[in-house]
Order: C-alpha cells, then sequence, then structure tokens
C-alpha cells in the first residue's frame, strides 16, 4: 500500500465525496440487515402460530388464526419490501458519490500526468519509449481508478456490513456467531498469500503490457519503412511473440484468482453448515428459535459476496499499487531543464557562447567541445559542417532543449539559464530538422505556435513567405486540409514549408533554422532565401545547413568539425582561407555544374 499513499491527496480533495459514500454505505447495509430480523421475526410467529393451531380444536379459532397469519405475512412482506427499497436508494447515492469520485480522480491523475510529461526535458523522450509512456498513462491510471472506485467502495461495504452484521449476530447468540466465524482465519491467511501473489504477477503484465504499446506505436510509425522493406510478416510474428508472452503471464494469473473464488465460496459454505448444525442443537435445547436459524443463515449468505470479494479487492489493490508503482517513478524523475527563480528579461538578442562544451546524456556523445562564438543583434549566421559535427546541438542547446555541461551561453549579456523557457520559447523560432505536424487542418499547424489564431489573409501570407501557398491552393479543401497524423499526407518539402511558416508567423526575435530546405527544389529554395533577406532583415537568424546559399547575405559563417570551431568568419574572409568552408563551397559548385549538364 506504501506505493498508493501519494492517493491521499485526492481523497482530502474529494473529502465530502468520501465521507458522504461512507454515510450511504452505512445506510444501505443498516436497512440491508433488518430485512433477515424482519423475516426472523416472521418466521417465529408462524412457527407460534402453527403450534398454538395444532393446540386449539376449535375451528372458528383456528380460521382466526390463519387469517391472523395472511395479514400479518403481508405486512412482513411489505416491511421487507420496504427495507429493499431504502437499501436501493442509498446504494444508489453511494455510488453516485464514491465511483463519481473515482472518476473525478481519474480526471485530475491524467492532467496532472500529461502535464508533467509535457514539462520534462529531451532526454526523459529519448530514454523512454512512446508505448510506455501511453500505458503508464491510459492503462496504469486505469488500474488505479479500479481501487479508488470499485475496491474502496467494496471495502467501505465489506467494514460496515461485517460490523453490523457481526454486532446483529452476537447479539443474537454468541456461541453460534463464533462457531459460523471459525473459516474466518483461514480466510484471512488464504488473502495474505494470494494478494502478493497476484501483486508480482500484476506488475510483470504491465511491464509486458508496455512493450506490446511500445512495439505497436513504433510499427504504426514506421509503417512506410517496414512495407518498403517487405518486413510485415516479420513484424506480425514478433508481435505475435509478445502477445503470446502477454497471455502467458495474463493466463498465470487468471489460474491463481480461479483457485482463490471456489476456496472463498467453499469457506463461507463450511460457515452455514456449522449454522445449521450448531444452531439446530440449540433451538432442540430451546436456546433460539427457528427463525434465528433463518436469520443467521442470511446473515451468512450477506457475508459470502462482500468476504468472497476480498478476493477480489486485494487483486485490485495489488494491481493498483503494482501500476501507481510505475506511475511514480515518472512523476519523481524531474526536468534537468529548470526555470530561474528570478527570471530576467533581454533586451537584445546577440547571442554569445563562452566557451560551451556538451555531452548527450543519454548516448555519452561529446557533441561540442569548448565551442566560443559571439552573434550580433540582428545579424544572420550559416552553422555548416559534415554530418554529426554538432551543428543540431547549437540549436537544441540554444532553444534549451539541453542544457550544457561546461560554459556559458548568453542571450542579450543574460545567461540563458536565468530567461524564463516561456519567453525564450515565444521570442526564438526553431525549425528542427526533423519536421513534425499535427493530425489537424494546414491551417491550425501554421497557427499552433500563436497564443491567438491569426486570420486566413495572414496565414495565406506567411504561407506565401514559404513557398508553400500555391501548393495549398491545389489541395481539395485548401488550408482547411486535414494533414493526417504527422503529416503523412504531404511530401517531405510541403511538409518542410509549413514547418517554416509556422515559425516565421511567430514573428520571433530570433529563428534557428536546422536543415530545413534540404527537400526542395533549387528554385524554391532560392524564393524562400530572397524572403529572408527581407521578412528577416532584423531579426537575428541562425541557418544550420549542409551547403552554401550563395543568395543569403550571412553575417558570419561558422564551420563545425568534430564538435569543435574550425573556422569562423565572412564568406569572402574563408574562401581567402581555402579551408574547409573554401573544399566545401567548391564541391558544391561542382555538384551544381554536374547538376546542370
Amino acid at each position: 500500500m506504501r506505493q498508493l499513499y501519494v492517493l491521499n491527496k485526492y481523497f482530502l480533495k474529494y473529502k465530502f465525496h468520501l465521507i458522504f459514500g461512507i454515510v450511504f454505505v452505512a445506510l444501505s447495509n443498516y436497512f440491508r440487515v433488518l430485512m433477515p430480523q424482519a423475516i426472523r421475526e416472521a418466521l417465529d410467529y408462524v412457527f407460534l402460530s402453527i403450534q398454538e393451531y395444532k393446540l386449539i380444536d376449535q375451528s372458528d379459532f383456528q380460521a382466526s388464526i390463519l387469517s391472523g397469519v395472511g395479514k400479518n405475512l403481508l405486512l412482513f412482506g411489505a416491511l421487507v419490501l420496504g427495507f429493499a427499497l431504502l437499501m436501493g436508494l442509498f446504494m444508489y447515492f453511494m455510488r453516485q458519490t464514491i465511483i463519481v469520485m473515482s472518476r473525478l480522480i481519474e480526471y485530475d491523475m491524467r492532467n496532472e500526468i500529461f502535464a508533467h510529461y509535457a514539462k520534462m526535458d529531451l532526454k526523459f523522450f529519448k530514454e523512454n519509449k512512446t508505448g510506455d509512456l501511453m500505458a503508464r498513462i491510459s492503462e496504469d491510471v486505469s488500474k488505479v481508478r479500479m481501487y479508488l472506485g470499485p475496491a474502496l467502495l467494496y471495502f467501505i461495504n465489506l467494514v460496515s456490513l461485517f460490523v453490523i452484521v457481526i454486532y446483529s449476530m452476537l447479539s443474537v447468540n454468541v456461541e453460534l456467531t463464533l462457531y459460523s466465524l471459525l473459516p474466518l482465519p483461514v480466510l484471512s491467511i488464504s488473502i495474505y498469500i494470494v494478494s502478493n501473489i497476484i501483486n508480482k504477477k500484476s506488475a510483470i503484465i504491465q511491464k509486458q503490457l508496455s512493450v506490446i504499446n511500445s512495439t505497436a506505436q513504433e510499427v504504426y510509425s514506421g509503417i512506410r519503412v517496414i512495407k518498403s522493406y517487405v518486413k510485415e510478416n516479420q513484424f506480425v510474428q514478433y508481435f505475435t511473440n509478445e502477445s503470446n508472452d502477454f497471455k502467458a503471464k495474463s493466463l498465470k494469473l487468471a489460474r491463481v484468482n480461479a483457485l482463490f473464488f471456489p476456496l472463498m465460496i467453499l469457506l463461507i459454505s463450511i460457515s452455514t453448515l456449522i449454522v445449521l448444525y450448531v444452531g439446530g442443537i440449540q433451538v432442540a435445547n430451546s436456546i433460539i428459535s427457528p427463525g434465528n436459524i433463518a436469520e443467521f443463515i442470511i446473515y451468512i449468505g450477506m457475508l459470502t459476496w462482500p468476504i468472497t470479494a476480498l478476493g477480489w479487492i486485494a487483486s485490485l489493490v495489488q494491481q493498483a499499487s503494482a501500476s501507481q508503482e510505475r506511475i511514480n517513478e515518472f512523476m519523481l524523475v524531474e526536468s534537468s531543464i529548470l526555470d530561474s527563480e528570478e527570471p530576467k528579461i533581454p533586451l537584445s538578442w546577440d547571442i554569445e557562447f563562452e566557451n560551451v562544451s556538451f555531452t548527450y546524456p543519454e548516448t555519452k556523445t561529446l557533441a561540442l567541445d569548448n565551442v566560443s562564438f559571439k552573434l550580433n543583434d540582428g545579424a544572420k549566421m550559416a552553422i555548416m559542417g559534415r554530418t554529426a559535427s554538432g551543428k543540431s546541438t547549437i540549436a537544441e542547446l540554444l532553444v534549451r532543449m539541453y542544457d550544457i555541461d561546461s560554459g556559458t551561453i548568453r542571450i542579450g549579456g543574460i545567461n540563458i539559464k536565468d530567461i524564463s523557457l516561456e519567453t525564450l520559447r515565444k521570442k526564438l523560432a526553431y525549425v528542427p530538422q526533423d519536421v513534425f505536424l499535427f493530425s489537424d487542418t494546414i491551417a491550425d499547424n501554421i497557427n499552433f505556435g500563436l497564443t491567438q489564431e491569426e486570420p486566413l489573409d495572414t496565414v495565406k501570407k506567411y504561407a506565401s513567405f514559404a513557398s508553400i501557398h500555391e501548393d495549398i491552393m491545389d489541395l481539395p479543401k485548401q488550408f482547411e486540409t486535414f494533414v493526417g497524423e504527422r503529416g503523412v499526407t504531404l511530401s517531405g518539402g510541403q511538409k518542410q514549408r509549413i514547418s517554416l511558416a509556422r515559425a516565421l508567423i511567430k514573428n520571433p526575435s530570433c529563428i534557428v533554422l536546422d536543415d530545413c530546405l534540404s527537400a526542395v527544389d533549387a528554385t524554391t529554395e532560392n524564393n524562400i532565401v530572397k524572403h529572408f533577406n527581407t521578412g528577416l532583415a532584423n531579426k537575428t537568424t541562425l541557418v544550420i545547413t549542409h551547403r552554401v546559399h550563395s543568395q543569403m547575405d550571412y553575417d558570419k559563417i561558422l564551420v563545425i568539425e568534430k564538435g569543435k570551431i574550425a573556422e569562423f568568419g565572412t564568406h569572402n574572409e574563408l574562401i581567402k582561407n581555402k579551408s574547409l568552408y573554401f573544399d566545401m563551397f567548391q564541391q558544391q559548385s561542382l555538384d551544381e555544374v554536374d547538376h546542370l549538364n
């Protein structure tokens, strides 16, 4: 239960639901217990009336006795029916409080987990599979809700009913009560043993479920690659094997439950036999009445489901504990990217890297090694280099997807860690190399980064800046076209340009473009670059690229090689150096000539 202690805050929040739920449970069970007492009185009345009937020979008196029995039995029946109706009414109320409370807590938990995920850094998402994240916010939360709702409800019902029934039984006959409750210690031991087994098996099952979810999510995301390599059957077989593993583990848990429930029923049946035997002896000795035996049998019947449900409750609690442990595991993880307690607002957007070094925590790969450069406010800089040289790392550090290991990054003379994440990311537009579009309309995707949507005319204007307007107008629903999950209905170049329009419409103080023109043709690229020279004239701009955009007016060009600065200067300065940049520029020029030929 220690894993479930974190849920106490929700019980405090919804304390009135819980308190009224307990009251309604108690009232429901109070009227439930009154029914066997009414039945006992009715049976004793009938038994005494039959004895009286046998002792009297006069037919008039016998007819009067039979008439009185019929009327009184109708009254007893109406009384039992009334108790049943009141019991049912309060059962309705108890479900409207406790079960509703569990749904409200489920809603709060999902929102809390989602908000926690949203605050986490990239390291968290790279280290944990999407399917596992989804399993914890869906399957695991559902398991916990079963503890907060049905398990809690039936446990309160069990305790309440047990107290009222045992009190009623003791008030009738202590000896018969003790005999009828003899199987309970065996029941308690059985629950303890089985609950531990259920806990271990539930944790294993939940982990395997996460594996299945992760596998399915990865297959669906990479379905194009799987189909292009004709690997459908291989992945179907792999998924089948994982599903069979899940089935085998689930069946083991089912076997434990299958053994447990018959054991509960057997122990309750033994209690009934004890009541009949011991009660019969006491009736013969005139210690209790025949109605008391019927009353005790009904009491035992009342306890049958709640006591039998102990195993089910224990199973739900253990499954919830295993699921809550998995939830706690993620909820206790803190993001390494934290806001400053006293955030500052930069007055300008000149960018300075001073002796910056960074190693990716998940791979332990040194990405930047003692990098230093400065870019003035409103200037444009190209960052060039070979694959895996560290270019994209500069962009990710500038957006604070990661924090540096050593050195300092300043914006407007302020340490980047002293600027609030909201201010930093609102004023900075980042177009990553891996373009992502949401399953929504094109207009909504372009408007995504804004707190308030711009009118369609403005959206069209920025779509034109990104050279995607004509492509959109050719679509059946134009800007209201749904792009599908991850923009699957669009080409790579179209997705890149929509992502670019999404960045430009923010009207940012700084824009970072990470190889965002790699999938567009030369003509389209030239049109976009022309806008960069005019529309971004007064904005700090970093363009990460593999190739030189000769039409773009770069103030500085930074060449990265194996995480270190190889060259830094203007285009003319680097050409004169005849070093790495010169070689790249020459190679690109030769490739363009070959392409024209």
